[in-house]
């Protein structure tokens, strides 16, 4: 611990203390960190005294002397520098009301302030004052929390949960990240004070819910919120893929599980978030499509269509970005089936030339997709899903290599057949350019500008079009 504690901040942050008098600790998840030996860059400094003028002295004495960032109302500041974010406040206890999870604060005790903290493993400090520099203030058996990986709250845990709800989900999301246990009380407290969720803000909620999806194995996440009852109450289109109905004999995999196994297959190879959002929502119209048919069993046709327009709702809904994010997870969404459809030896150059078309850049995320929805435990349908996938990248690379379809624009623009035929905006224009779309699509022409312009006159003279020099 003291060998971390020699590097300069630290000496700078402790300088600074004893100037004003004012005992210091780093306190938090950079020491829990510290102890689990992960890489971390935030400092949270509590201090018995005024947080903000600490700040600002720890500033003055840092090389190039960044900027202080004062959150007046809050009683904090915090620096950012290149090597670290460091937050500063005056150690204090609350206090709070039913109806919200904003606390009353007032000035406190070291202990007041490790009272408050939402987990043992979140309550250890170290010391930066000169006649103790590097001991470990411990007061909740943090460290044997860590040792038995132990999610576990200081005080009572219904009274953490219900003063601030969003510490349900943090628990849950420290459990997943981490890889450890909540200790049975705690869970059992956040399952009784769930529906005291519902007084935390959905951007806050968000939040959470990114961190357990970019965890190493958000399953673990997914399934304590549902074992909680928290999922159904943030959010209740995923929890209604849970279940399996039988009719007949016959039944459906449970598409709740099936989702978390593709959301786990898929984190092995991306940390791109939106990808991981995909796995998440690529069956998520499977309940609303679900129809039983006495000959062929259940069945979801449509579920691509339906789901890729849910997803604006949902997005939405959970406050997550309604931008070219959103389009991109849409895309997905609606395509995960495509790629399967490939690999039938009939398939044609068309069919790939138009998957290639629709997803264009993003087709190299689509078969991460596809390939991270396999999960039947068959060996034999395994091994022949894996064999029929690797025909399909072939496919696509050769047809891609020939025809250049990824980032595929239309070798004649509008404006061109405007000036050609001599038209304003009208639907002629529109037709022209479907025409010579999906002739290069349906392989009846070349990719190229020769070929395109030969049927855009073809097109204009059906449609009955001169030349404007004629």
């Amino acid at each position: 611990m003291l060998k971390h504690l020699q590097q300069p901040i630290f000496s700078t942050i402790a300088e600074a203390a004893k100037q004003l008098q004012y005992p210091t600790y780093v306190i938090g998840g950079f020491v829990r960190d510290l102890l689990l030996e992960r890489a971390s860059k935030d400092l949270d400094v509590v201090c018995l005294g005024d947080g903000i003028k600490l700040a600002k002295t720890v500033a003055s004495k840092m090389k190039g002397k960044p900027r202080v960032n004062v959150f007046q109302n809050f009683g904090t500041a915090n620096i950012q520098s290149e090597a670290w974010e460091i937050e500063f406040v005056g150690a204090r206890k609350e206090s709070y009301r039913k109806n919200s999870r904003k606390p009353i604060v007032e000035d406190g005790s070291l202990e007041d302030d490790q009272n408050r903290r939402d987990f043992t493993i979140n309550a250890l400090a170290l010391s930066l004052n000169e006649a103790d520099y590097g001991e470990l203030i411990d007061p909740f058996d943090g460290i044997k929390d860590l040792k038995a990986r132990i999610i576990r709250t200081p005080l009572n845990p219904e009274e953490t949960y219900s003063d601030d709800p969003l510490r349900m989900m943090r628990a849950i999301r420290f459990a997943c990240q981490l890889d450890f246990e909540i200790e049975a009380s705690s869970l059992e407290a956040i399952s009784r004070e769930k529906d005291r969720i519902k007084i935390v803000s959905t951007e806050r909620i968000k939040d959470e819910l990114n961190k357990i999806i970019l965890a190493e194995t958000p399953s673990i996440g997914f399934k304590l919120l549902f074992d909680t009852g928290l999922l159904p109450l943030i959010f209740p289109q995923m929890a209604a893929l849970q279940g399996v109905e039988i009719r007949n004999g016959k039944g459906h995999k449970d598409n709740f599980y099936h989702t978390l196994e593709v959301l786990d297959n898929i984190s092995q190879h991306t940390d791109n978030l939106w990808l991981r959002w995909a796995a998440i929502l690529h069956d998520i119209a499977k309940p609303p499509t679900k129809r039983f048919d006495s000959k062929v069993g259940w069945t979801f046709h449509g579920h691509e269509d339906k789901g890729a327009r849910m997803v604006p709702k949902i997005f939405k809904q959970l406050k997550l970005p309604l931008d070219a994010k959103m389009k991109y997870v849409q895309k997905l969404v609606r395509l995960h089936l495509r790629p399967i459809a490939l690999v039938k030896e009939s398939v044609t150059d068309s069919a790939v030339r138009r998957l290639l078309y629709e997803a264009g850049d993003d087709v190299d995320d689509l078969m991460k997709l596809c390939a991270a929805d396999i999960t039947t435990k068959n060996l034999r349908k395994q091994s022949r899903y894996s064999r029929n996938f690797k025909l399909v990248e072939e496919k696509l690379k050769e047809v891609e290599e020939k025809d250049k379809l990824r980032q595929w624009q239309p070798p004649i623009s509008g404006d061109e057949i405007m000036e050609y035929f001599a038209l304003s905006p009208s639907r002629e224009v529109g037709q022209i350019k479907t025409a010579i779309r999906e002739a290069i699509l349906d392989g009846d022409i070349q990719n190229n500008r020769e070929e395109a312009w030969d049927r855009m006159l073809e097109e204009g003279k059906r449609l009955g079009l001169r030349s404007k020099g004629v």
